[in-house]
């Protein structure tokens, strides 16, 4: 799919209403019925927007997603709906009115910036791109707040607007980019965009180190339902904050530079603190809220001895403690009659997969435990417990 167009014309809109929710399997008859009397180019364009459209439902939800228009590397590095809003109302709550969004994409970003009531001026080098972009803003009736330039990003002047908002490209041929330097374009531009407006943010990879992040900035780590989708620097905030915001919500931790917690025995309770807590390096700010330490000095599994709910970790009642042995779980599996096993690992080299195939080959069981690959205290070890 090299040109949007045709999908733009009468025709194209009408078979894009004839295919939509068509199943993969279905995909071939359904082809054959349309290319009767519609040019088979077109007819195959329209499915595949439809498998796009069905692929980013799960970013955008099923009615915004049924209107856009995709591209495949749209689909996939474009920002979830949920993150894209609340980065959205942030702006708003700073007094920003109107953003220039470089490396717009597809447009997931301009349209929740639009969608609360910000000017956004959306720029992207790539013409199929700038297209679906240019679409999406009319398809979900937001053109007058969108205006979609294709340039290259490094040429735009962006003093009339309040912000910016860079997302560099992290992926090239090879896959997954993690030098913040081989970004397009690269983070060191970014971050010179930034400090000449009043407000920016740039989203980067959640594993960028922390030692990368500029003094200037502050650095927020999101996920959304449990699953870490970006970090975030801000400017024109507060420089060298750290956050940790989990959607929905939003809930936010914010750090307040304590040092590492100390290791302690196991207690009752075991905690697996966000992933977002975790990369923005604020374990410590867990422990303390739960009165809580580390099971291991490396690993990122807090112990406490009291139940305490919090947003920011999930937290598991401990039964038993065993050292790695995978006859005895298994042994201790069948008496116990267990037929869901769950398996979660840090600081083990054993798959979780592979535990599960050998302590619990024909789950027969109606009970459920959940089993923790881990190191207490340096030693490998197996916890069993269930959620709290």
């Amino acid at each position: 799919m090299n040109d949007l167009a045709p999908l733009l014309t009468p025709e194209g809109r009408a078979l894009l209403d004839a295919v939509r929710g068509t199943a993969p399997a279905d995909e071939l008859a359904v082809a054959t019925r349309l290319r009767r009397d519609h040019p088979a180019e077109l007819v195959s364009a329209a499915l595949g927007q439809a498998r796009l459209r069905q692929r980013a439902a799960a970013k955008f939800g099923d009615e915004d997603a049924g209107r856009m228009f995709f591209t495949p590397n749209g689909v996939e590095q474009s920002t979830r709906a949920s993150v894209a809003a609340y980065r959205a109302e942030r702006f708003q709550a700073l007094g920003v009115r109107s953003v220039a969004d470089l490396c717009s994409g597809i447009g997931g970003d301009a349209i929740a910036l639009a969608r609360a009531g910000i000017r956004v001026l959306a720029v992207d080098h790539d013409p199929l791109t700038t297209a679906a972009a240019r679409a999406n803003a009319e398809a979900l009736g937001l053109a007058a707040l969108i205006e979609v330039r294709e340039a290259d990003v490094t040429e735009v002047d962006t003093s009339p607007y309040d912000a910016v908002f860079v997302d560099p490209a992290r992926r090239g041929g090879r896959g997954r980019i993690f030098d913040p330097e081989a970004y397009s374009p690269p983070l060191s531009w970014a971050v010179q965009a930034a400090t000449k407006a009043p407000h920016a943010a740039l989203k980067i990879a959640p594993g960028i180190p922390h030692e990368a992040i500029p003094a200037e900035a502050e650095a927020e780590w999101i996920s959304d339902g449990g699953d870490v989708k970006e970090a975030v620097l801000w400017f024109g905030t507060e420089p060298g904050t750290v956050r940790a915001t989990l959607l929905p919500g939003p809930r936010t931790l914010l750090g307040r530079g304590l040092p590492d917690p100390q290791v302690r025995p196991l207690g009752r309770y075991l905690y697996e603190p966000d992933g977002a807590v975790i990369r923005a390096h604020l374990v410590a700010e867990v422990a303390e809220e739960l009165a809580g330490g580390l099971i291991d000095e490396t690993i990122a599994y807090v112990t406490a001895d009291e139940l305490h709910p919090t947003p920011y970790a999930t937290v598991y009642e401990i039964t038993d403690q065993l050292p790695f042995n995978v006859k005895k779980l298994k042994a201790l599996l069948r008496e116990r009659e267990v037929g869901i096993l769950t398996v979660k690992k840090r600081g083990s080299a054993v798959e979780p997969e592979e535990l599960r195939r050998k302590a619990l080959p024909k789950p027969h069981g109606r009970n459920a435990v959940t089993v923790f690959l881990t190191r207490v205290a340096g030693a490998p070890t197996m916890l069993l417990g269930q959620p709290a």
